[in-house]
């Protein structure tokens, strides 16, 4: 039976970066998540690195101003799946006032020590471009920045870069079972084929997002009550509705906001919604009523209205709040809380440490407290370490993409401009191992719909464990907007059979 220092259950975003935090610190460190990495919450966001600038409404500043300082670590760990993103914000007569929405500004652009990105601007929406989409109600506007993120990127990546370093990642293995045995942690793994795997653990760590008390209750049988607040957000996705590059910000009466953001170059995704949710994290889905509220919403402010028979394409997540008795769901905190719990015999038995909350933006630093919080329960190995590194295809510089997208395309001539942006968004530096010696469009092999091609399917297999079609076109691209069924259909049974023969070739190789 294998022993690890850490064990981390749940292969979102914040279990990814803890796991590439550990071992990058001398841990050894093996991660499982039940289904595909980031296919839970991770993959369910807004897509924002920001401060958060409505927190400050509810007094939460260490939270905005650790947020806005990661916001630009972040952007230059991973240039080419973060990048800056100006906002605009109408301002609206009958809600709060201008003075507010000028001071709220002023302490977002100062709380975090803002060096990359540009400040907040006050704009005439009656002449500006920006206010052509608007209605003419809308006369006065800021225009402040924060970046956008492929947040399911983001996770693969953390997961890429702890396995290179040393971590064991398995994707498609639960939890099955977790007791204290002495001083080391039994834990039960069960693959979707149903074999289980019996492995130990010095310290468990329980990052299972919105499932985090269903693993202190079920799987590790504590009685601790509940301290999670699951919070259902919904996004949809229409055709583009404005022309110019920047993102909206919308108030709404009901004191929430509503993003409008341009997206996967023909689009423009709308959210989120916030109500609280008590059934299966894993059976969200939209419902008629948000899809309605969310097209009211920005149909207040655009001179077109939104309608639902628009949307192309929905998908919903559950926030696992920390539950701080918030009368709302949006007012609940998203910050996160950190608890180690010791076994009865606080010296001898292994600590098991639980994430609640969160958010995508603050995911490193969250790591770093988890670090902080388990050398309490195990030897000290390392120093901080992750901030100012790079995440697989990430080293270059902020400003830096264009000349990588000439670079690209004079090494691959035969690509298209389009498609040479979209894969150096998704891969970076990456781009060069991913295509290889190839000299043709022929040597990429066979192209499943929109520009994914055998290669890219090939690699992401390989290198990033992709194991069915909705892995690549819904998670670690979003191609699923521009291919038809039957091509994901193809594309699912070649998957299946590369699969098949992958394993065939572990096996005779073992």
């Amino acid at each position: 039976m294998k022993t690890y220092d850490i064990l981390v259950v749940g292969g979102g975003v914040n279990g990814c970066g803890i796991a590439r935090d550990a071992v990058g610190r001398g841990y050894s460190v093996l991660l499982c998540e039940q289904n595909d990495l980031g296919g839970g919450t991770s993959a369910a966001s807004t897509k924002l690195v920001h401060g958060g600038l409505r927190y400050l409404e509810h007094y939460e500043f260490r939270l905005v101003r650790e947020s806005l300082i990661e916001r630009e670590v972040l952007l230059r760990m991973a240039p080419h799946i973060i990048w800056p993103l100006r906002f605009v914000l109408p301002h609206h007569k009958g809600l709060r006032p201008a003075w507010l929405l000028r001071l709220g500004l002023f302490l977002y652009d100062h709380l975090g020590g803002r060096k990359l990105l540009p400040p907040t601007q006050v704009r005439d929406l009656r002449r500006d471009p920006e206010g052509a989409s608007l209605t003419d109600a809308f006369r006065k506007g800021f225009e402040y920045s924060d970046c956008w993120v492929e947040d399911s990127r983001l996770v693969v990546l953390n997961a890429m870069d702890a396995a290179e370093r040393g971590a064991e990642i398995r994707v498609g293995s639960r939890c099955a079972e977790a007791r204290r045995d002495g001083q080391l942690w039994r834990v039960v793994l069960q693959g979707q084929d149903g074999e289980r795997e019996t492995v130990a653990a010095r310290l468990l760590i329980n990052a299972a997002g919105p499932w985090v008390d269903k693993v202190l209750s079920s799987t590790l049988g504590s009685n601790s009550p509940r301290r999670v607040r699951l919070v259902q957000g919904s996004h949809i996705v229409v055709p583009r509705l404005f022309d110019h590059d920047k993102a909206y910000i919308f108030q709404n009466a009901d004191g929430r906001i509503v993003f409008a953001i341009p997206y996967e170059t023909d689009f423009t995704l709308i959210g989120t919604t916030d109500r609280d949710w008590d059934g299966d994290p894993g059976d969200v889905e939209i419902s008629d009523e948000e899809v309605q509220y969310l097209c009211t919403a920005v149909s207040e402010y655009l001179a077109k209205p939104v309608t639902p028979d628009q949307v192309v394409w929905t998908y919903s997540g559950v926030r696992p709040l920390y539950d701080d008795g918030a009368s709302k769901a949006q007012e609940a905190t998203r910050d996160y809380v950190l608890t180690l719990e010791r076994g009865s015999e606080e010296t001898s038995t292994p600590a098991l440490l639980n994430v609640f909350g969160g958010k995508i933006t603050t995911y490193r630093r969250l790591a770093e407290a988890a670090l902080t919080r388990l050398q309490e329960a195990l030897p000290v190995k390392g120093q901080p370490w992750t901030a100012g590194t790079t995440l697989p295809g990430g080293d270059f510089p902020v400003e830096g993409f264009e000349v990588l997208v000439a670079r690209l395309m004079e090494d691959y001539a035969f690509l298209r401009p389009a498609a040479a942006r979209r894969l150096l968004r998704a891969y970076g530096t990456r781009c060069w191992q991913l295509l290889g010696q190839a000299k043709s469009n022929e040597d990429l092999g066979q192209v499943f719909g929109a520009d994914l091609t055998e290669v890219e399917v090939d690699y992401l297999m390989r290198a990033e464990w992709a194991r069915r079609a909705a892995d690549v076109v819904w998670r670690r691209s979003k191609l699923g907007l521009r291919m038809t069924a039957e091509e994901i259909a193809t594309l699912d049974d070649w998957m299946v059979e590369r699969a098949a023969h992958l394993n065939q070739s572990l096996q005779a190789a073992g």
